[in-house]
């Protein structure tokens, strides 16, 4: 089964970026969005806590559990919005290289956000993403 997206990296823009700047699927690919991925223990309890690094592997981890059961792995990725609590800018990139090291060579279109809280005790990373398959 061939992968249904599509990276594309535009000469016109920056190469600066550790990312494709867009990313397509045909029509008849099944998209698949997914909840934000908390860096959330089996028991509820938040991973790492204050640990940015630590948080973002967890949110992967969970991330590739929620990609499986959907049929789909990181490679099936369309885009991805990897949100980190901090004003910051090293804490975003702490967060962001983990995620960005998981994806390897499929560096889909993403956006990395510093937000003020989020939803669990001590969540500093949550990572939202949709994916697309082409089914046999």
């Amino acid at each position: 089964m061939g992968r249904a997206v599509t990276l594309i990296r535009s000469s016109s823009l920056s190469d600066v970026a550790e990312y494709a700047y867009a990313a397509t699927a045909p029509a008849e690919a099944r998209l698949i969005f997914l909840a934000g991925a908390c860096p959330l223990n089996a028991d509820g309890s938040t991973a790492a806590p204050g640990d940015y690094a630590g948080q973002a592997a967890k949110a992967v981890e969970n991330m590739r559990t929620a990609l499986q059961d959907a049929g789909a792995s990181l490679q099936d990725v369309i885009s991805t919005r990897v949100l980190v609590a901090s004003s910051r800018q090293a804490d975003l990139v702490t967060a962001w290289q983990v995620v960005r090291d998981a994806f390897g060579d499929h560096d889909v279109p993403s956006t990395l956000m510093g937000v003020t809280v989020l939803g669990y005790d001590d969540q500093l990373v949550e990572i939202e993403a949709v994916a697309a398959v082409l089914d046999a």
